[in-house]
């Protein structure tokens, strides 16, 4: 007998099972695509310090 293992969804927090599942570590295709639309939206960034050249490389 196998044990199930879920971990929450990063999107909904609903369990997504980890075994055999295509859309891993999302519970679904909806989730995985609402993620990857943050991500072409720039919703996830981190925040940095200009450094002392950034204002060279700007142009």
């Amino acid at each position: 007998m196998t044990d199930v293992v879920c971990y929450p969804c990063p999107t909904c927090q609903q369990p997504a099972i980890w075994q055999d599942n295509p859309n891993r570590p999302f519970c679904s295709e909806r989730c995985k695509l609402i993620d990857l639309g943050a991500w072409a939206a720039e919703d996830y960034k981190i925040q940095a310090q200009d450094s002392p050249f950034s204002q060279e490389l700007d142009g």
